[in-house]
């Protein structure tokens, strides 16, 4: 079997020549060489096709090889040398274009597979070897220089360089990255020199996940591609009793056995596969990760988008822009304390006290005791015999820390400011706030235009930050509605009132507080720049890029693929109709049926080739004043 199958372009080539051969005999008067010839052509492209029919009948299956085993029987019958070699001959060969078109398809996988590094510089024993990326292990110090691959995920130990990320990002501008800072697998270093700590190797790696994902994505199968399977499984059985209902009807061979081979569903069965490969791949090569044909179709018909603010709706990247110290607390003993408690939170409020310490060269603490963490309102800790409470006004009172009225005062003054701000509590009295900010991204607000343009009718924000920052946030947004102050839960339940409602929900968040809300919604979808194992394994839907543009792609890219998918199916039905129509008149033998089928096959990959290099049209066209009146608006007014 796999040896014929490895074979079967050879097959495919050897039966066009003895095509050739039966014809140029025919010509001559040599009719006996002819049929020799022609039969021997038949012959031998039937054994491929042959041998599939009867791997899928052995798991009781009617595929579309067994109506072309019988057409082809029943034309030998009949004597019919030349149509049965075409037969078979057209079919091979319209497999043998249906695959390389394919492979065009998943060219974004290929591409993505030959940027996968091979072999990476490590340190070992205090000299730099190189090695297979299959054999560096975490911990171990990895040096790249100007065009070397970043070969595992890990953090820079020394050295600053600029990075090409468009393998994980699908962003093609080089971006500079110093100590501290992540890299990412696949990324190529154009300039520079660094060194770098292996934290994720293997199968571990963004890279390799993303690659996965890909895959996988790619053999899912949307509900149109499932409905397909299904109908097919019907309509083979179905076609071969209709045939013999022509030929009782008009006691012709030829017509029946015509009718059996123009109605193979070839062109509707591939319809649906063909588009929602293309379009994956197109994501995944402008840093869209969809999980399947199913969440592209669901994507699609996307209604109503709900955004967390942090990391979504503005950079996530906040700092701290001011401390405020209170009852004789030194700025720096209450960085230095609250900082020490929040390096063991992975929320990103908390990691900007703590990288605000770093920046001052502020001692952080590692032994802390009884420490908790509240999710959705903070975390607490003993260190230095010192009970310290870092969190919002929730986790205040719940601890039963009394707000003074000028604490109150100068944070209500941050927050309409449009800060967040952060409590630090030291043996159960305020010591002092973290002001901390974050800036709303720059492609945000044209972004939300064009997706309201593209067919979204509601945009929510849900945050756990303050009603003030929200408030300015979704002023300038111009966003629909906003609630602040909620916990996991309440996302949750919200989204939850929203599906009830009969709206389809697109739930956008950093994928660790927000999980179950993103769970929960009927597109999941994970912002960033692909950093987390919960945002690539919860979300349906990962944008690996910082950038917010990928989103209005995403969906103007969901309603591409599901309006090529229906082109194609509503082609193919109507492509054999024609067929059926025209053999049942008499105007369509055997052959030319063959061809014009198969030809009908070719043209629906070509159809859906045209989303591998799809681009999103600007639905906004004064995106860029609308940008400028945005930058105009000053967030302290």
């Amino acid at each position: 079997m796999r040896i014929i199958m490895k074979y079967k372009n050879q097959i495919t080539a050897l039966s066009f020549i003895l095509i050739l051969t039966g014809i140029l005999a025919g010509n001559a008067g040599m009719e006996a060489a002819r049929n020799t010839a022609l039969i021997t052509a038949t012959v031998i492209a039937s054994i491929p096709i042959g041998m599939k029919a009867f791997q899928s009948l052995r798991m009781k299956a009617f595929s579309i090889e067994l109506l072309v085993i019988i057409a082809v029987v029943g034309a030998l019958y009949i004597q019919e040398y030349m149509e049965s070699s075409v037969v078979t001959f057209l079919f091979l060969f319209g497999a043998y274009l249906e695959a390389r078109t394919l492979e065009k398809t998943r060219s974004s996988l290929k591409n993505l597979l030959d940027m996968a590094p091979q072999e990476a510089w490590v340190v070992r024993d205090g000299e730099s070897m190189l090695v297979s990326v299959d054999d560096i292990e975490e911990g171990e110090t990895l040096l790249i220089r100007s065009g070397g691959k970043v070969a595992v995920d890990g953090t820079i130990l020394s050295g600053e360089a600029s990075f090409n990320e468009a393998a994980i990002t699908g962003e093609s501008v080089p971006v500079t990255k110093g100590i501290g800072e992540k890299l990412f697998s696949g990324s190529l270093l154009d300039h520079g020199y660094v060194e770098m700590i292996a934290e994720k190797v293997g199968e571990d790696t963004t890279f390799s996940k993303i690659i996965e994902l890909v895959e996988e994505a790619q053999e899912a199968k949307s509900k149109a591609a499932r409905f397909l399977d299904k109908f097919a499984q019907i309509y083979t059985p179905g076609v071969v009793i209709l045939s013999v209902v022509v030929y009782l009807i008009t006691q012709n061979l030829h017509i029946a056995i015509t009718f059996l081979v123009v109605a193979c569903p070839g062109a509707l069965v591939i319809g649906a596969p063909v588009s929602n490969v293309a379009g994956i791949g197109n994501g995944a090569k402008n840093g869209v990760l969809v999980k399947g044909g199913e969440v592209m179709d669901r994507l699609s018909k996307v209604d109503t988008l709900v955004f967390d603010k942090t990391g979504t709706l503005t950079k996530g990247k906040p700092e701290v822009s001011g401390i405020r110290t209170f009852h004789g607390m030194g700025e720096d003993e209450l960085l230095e304390l609250t900082a020490s408690v929040e390096s063991a939170s992975e929320h990103h409020l908390g990691q900007t006290i703590v990288k605000e310490a770093v920046k001052r060269n502020i001692e952080i603490h590692g032994d802390l005791e009884n420490l908790l963490v509240e999710k959705g309102r903070g975390i607490s800790a003993k260190l230095q015999e010192k009970n310290i409470i870092s969190g919002n006004r929730k986790l205040m009172s719940q601890h039963d820390i009394v707000i003074d009225t000028d604490v109150e005062e100068e944070a209500l003054r941050g927050e309409k400011q449009g800060n967040t701000v952060v409590f630090a509590a030291v043996d159960g009295v305020i010591s002092g706030l973290f002001l901390i900010r974050d800036q709303i991204r720059e492609d945000a607000y044209s972004s939300l235009k064009e997706l309201r343009a593209s067919g979204i009718r509601q945009i929510i924000m849900l945050t756990g930050d303050n009603r003030h920052t929200a408030e300015l946030v979704a002023r300038e947004l111009e966003l629909d509605a906003y609630h602040a102050e909620l916990l996991p839960k309440d996302k949750l339940d919200f989204v939850e009132k929203l599906k009830k409602e009969g709206k389809v929900v697109l739930m956008a968040g950093d994928g660790i507080n927000d999980a179950p809300a993103i769970a929960t919604a009927d597109i999941g979808l994970a912002m960033g720049d692909g950093g987390t194992d919960v945002a690539l394994e919860t979300a349906d839907l990962v944008l690996l890029g910082d950038n917010f543009r990928q989103l209005t792609h995403a969906y103007s890219l969901a309603k591409a693929t599901v309006r090529n998918m229906k082109q194609n199916i509503w082609f193919a039905v109507g492509v054999v109709a024609l067929l059926l129509a025209g053999v049942l008149s008499g105007r369509i033998h055997l052959a030319e049926g063959m061809f014009i089928h198969e030809a009908s096959v070719i043209l629906v990959i070509l159809n859906a080739m045209r989303l591998v290099k799809y681009r999103r049209k600007n639905l906004v066209a004064d995106s860029a004043k609308n940008m400028e009146n945005l930058m105009d608006i000053n967030v302290s007014s």
